[in-house]
């Protein structure tokens, strides 16, 4: 197998895994026509499912495949002792119906079991692509191929990567109730930034009175009119000059 076509399966199959829950070994429903194919064209079924799959895988086939080439003669003993060294799945039912029939009512809706179906006939093949979450595999060419998945199963995918993206009931029962429109802000001119606005200082105003003087002038005006009283003093004091004497000086006598 080529490296681009292994790398394409591997993702394909890391999508049924993430998605719908398939795990190894991979359970694969084989039908009568691929099992008659494979041994005409030599193949080596188990090895080439578990190529194809990218990992270990378990082949079964249903007693109503094996009954329709018990149908088809002895030519076709190689294809009954190649579906008889697969697991039987059992099918439950009582009388044979077509091999096509069969799988179908085995896969389900649903395919819950998660089945890998290989088989060569295309309605069958039509009819499970209704399915979500079912690999097909057929051969083309002596080439065993794994179809890309359907339309309804991407669109289960995604639905269910929707849903792993919600919260469950569970959380939103923990989670406080918001009423469903809250009010809007109205849009209007913005004031400044608080920031950068220089904020007014107050000044506390003096209660405090000036000391009044017992004759009712206060301290300020006493003090200014001893200023003024004392100017003229000052004045003569400048003006009085010193009076030098012709004689000599008298002895100063000290008296015991």
């Amino acid at each position: 197998m080529r490296q681009k076509r292994a790398k394409t399966y591997r993702k394909l199959m890391s999508l049924y895994c993430m998605s719908f829950g398939f795990r190894e070994p991979y359970q694969v429903l084989v039908d009568s026509e691929i099992c008659k194919l494979a041994t005409e064209s030599r193949i080596d079924l188990s090895k080439q499912l578990s190529t194809v799959l990218q990992g270990a895988t378990k082949p079964m086939i249903t007693q109503c495949c094996i009954h329709e080439l018990y149908l088809q003669g002895k030519s076709q003993q190689p294809a009954v002792d190649l579906a008889k060294a697969f697991e039987r799945r059992k099918c439950n039912h009582r009388d044979a119906i077509p091999g096509d029939d069969c799988l179908a009512s085995v896969v389900g809706d649903t395919n819950k079991h998660r089945y890998v179906v290989a088989t060569q006939l295309q309605p069958l093949r039509a009819k499970l692509r209704l399915v979500p979450g079912v690999p097909i595999i057929h051969i083309n060419r002596s080439v065993m191929i794994l179809e890309p998945p359907s339309e309804e199963t991407i669109r289960v995918k995604q639905q269910k990567e929707q849903q792993a993206l919600r919260p469950a009931a569970a959380e939103l029962a923990k989670l406080p109730q918001q009423p469903s429109d809250p009010p809007r802000k109205k849009k209007g001119p913005k004031g400044p930034n608080p920031l950068s606005v220089k904020k007014k200082v107050t000044r506390p105003t003096s209660t405090r009175s000036t000391p009044s003087s017992p004759g009712g002038l206060s301290i300020g005006e006493k003090r200014k009119r001893e200023e003024n009283n004392q100017q003229p003093t000052a004045a003569c004091k400048r003006k009085r000059r010193r009076k030098h004497g012709g004689g000599p000086t008298s002895p100063v006598v000290t008296t015991t």
